[in-house]
Parts: C-alpha cells; structure tokens; sequence
C-alpha cells in the first residue's frame, strides 16, 4: 500500500526490546507513524523515502488542521525517532529531520499545593474511620513522601517494601526500577494499613497488591484514588479541582526544592529519564536563590 513503511515494525520492535518503551508509548508511535504515513502517500508515495520538505508540510498540517502544539510536538518526535533509527541503522544515508523545526510550546507551571495546604489535607484523611479511612492516610503519607506516579502508587506490589523498610522499590515507565526512600510517619501510615490490608481482599483469598480491591484489576484503580482526593479536598475546604494525585506529585518535587533539595535527587526520585523534564521546577529554585541572595548579600540591603 502507498505510504506504507518497510521499517516501522522493525523500529517499533527496537523500542519495545532495547529501550524499555511501555505498551502504550508503542501505541502511540504506532498511530504517529500511521498518520504521517497516510500523509506521505499524498506526496513521496512511502514513509521511508519522506523528505525534509514532506515533514515540513505534515508538521504545518497537523497545525492547519488545529491540533495543539503539545500534540504537533508529540507526533514529531516519534517521526524524528524513526528516521533516526533508519540513518543509525543505514537503512537511509540522511536524517530528513534535523533542520525540522517543532512547535513553540509554552510549559505551563505545575500547580501545586503549599505545605500548608498539604497539612490540612492530612490532618482530615486521619479522621477518616475504619479501614478505608487507613487506607486513605497510607496513599496520601506514601504519595507525599515519594512523588510517585498514581500508577506506580495504586500498582505497588507487597514486594515493593524492602527489607531495610525505608524504601520502596517502583517499576516506573519503561519497567524501569528506581529505589525511593520513604519518611517515617508514611511507614507509621503504611504499617496501620497492613493491619487492615485483608479488608479489602475476598475472605480466603490472596492478593500480590499492597492496595488490593475487588474490582477486576485487584487493585486500586487511578480514577478511585483521584475520587478519593476529590471528596478529601471538599472536607478540607480546598478547592476540589486543585487536588488530584498528580498536583501531590509536583508538591512532592516543589516543597523538596524549595527546602534545598538537588535538583538531579529529585529527578531521580520522580523516576524522570531527562533532567529536562524535571527542571519545569526550577521557578521554585529561582525564588529560592533570590530569597537566599536577599537574606545574605552583604549588599542586598544596602541603602543608597
């Protein structure tokens, strides 16, 4: 068929196997390529044989046709990664995408919560009662004192407690493990749970989770969790559409920063593969450093 590639499965393969690239990360290059296929068969006739030019005019399509910079960016990138593949691999003698400009996408500040905000969202999952109410404190200590993603943190398996206790092993994007220290009231939080962990698992069955459910996954679901955030938030007279696991993610990354933390530390503990992505936190260290450089510059308080 016109504009099909020889390659895309090969490439594809190479992601999944030596890269690590999730399920969904394949998909998505999968659909990307597709698309731009689709568009090559109007103009070169084959995906593999696109030029410069040709993934000019799709990436002005993609523009032309409303799609949002995010997603323009996105799509450019699994391109990029296949003609890469194919002059790596000298399946092509050029790379066609090196003088292909992207998108300019403004990155939004992560919202966040204060520590303040924070406080109070703890003080009211402890008056949650029974064994639900446990649960919530434990998701909410373990989620504030790791940063992990909702779908490491519903997806622990009992394993992911270590010996020495005051870690946690997570499988994070690309199956990729990182260890992950954790403070004392989480593991107070955690071992009130564990007492009551078999609540939430059928009578004389078993379960690998640490948070098991009944439901069809066997354990917590992301969108339970959100839920549970949300009715959290409403009790604590915060605005609901500012609490979700992932604002507690970044409140995690800001309020270490802001408290002098390394910039590579929490990168590592955020399970990102690219410092790049981890330095959309830098407007807290900016503030830190100017706090810092007006508190203690022996001049910063000089009077003309």
């Amino acid at each position: 068929m016109k504009g099909d590639s020889r390659y895309s499965e090969t490439f594809l393969e190479m992601m999944a196997v030596e890269r690590g690239a999730a399920t969904k990360t394949i998909e998505g290059y999968r659909r990307d390529l597709d698309d731009f296929g689709l568009f090559s068969a109007t103009r070169s006739g084959v995906l593999d044989e696109a030029s410069t030019e040709d993934i000019r005019a799709y990436v002005a399509s993609l523009s032309d046709r409303g799609l949002a910079a995010s997603t323009v960016s996105r799509r450019l990138s699994a391109i990029r990664q296949f003609f890469r593949f194919l002059y790596a691999e000298g399946l092509r003698s050029d790379d066609p995408t090196t003088t292909v400009d992207g998108p300019r996408i403004r990155r939004p500040l992560p919202k966040y919560l204060s520590e303040e905000e924070v406080s109070i969202l703890l003080a009211f999952s402890r008056k949650s009662k029974g064994p639900e109410g446990k649960r919530l404190v434990a998701l909410l200590e373990v989620l504030y004192a790791t940063g992990l993603r909702v779908s490491e943190l519903v997806g622990l398996p009992l394993s992911a407690i270590t010996r020495d206790v005051r870690f946690l092993i997570v499988r994070g994007k690309g199956g990729k493990e990182r260890i992950v220290p954790i403070s004392d009231p989480a593991l107070e939080a955690l071992a009130a749970y564990r007492d009551v962990r078999l609540y939430f698992i059928p009578e004389g069955a078993e379960s690998p989770w640490l948070f098991p459910s009944r439901g069809k996954s066997g354990h917590l679901t992301d969108r339970r969790f959100a839920q549970l955030l949300k009715e959290l938030a409403i009790k604590a007279n915060i605005k609901k559409s500012r609490v979700s696991p992932h604002v507690l993610r970044h409140a995690f990354a800001s309020h270490l920063l802001a408290h002098g933390a390394d910039l590579r530390a929490v990168q590592q503990m955020l399970g990102h593969a690219d410092i790049s992505t981890t330095q959309i936190y830098t407007h807290v260290l900016e503030s830190r450093l100017k706090t810092l450089v007006e508190n203690h510059h022996p001049l910063a308080n000089r009077k003309d």
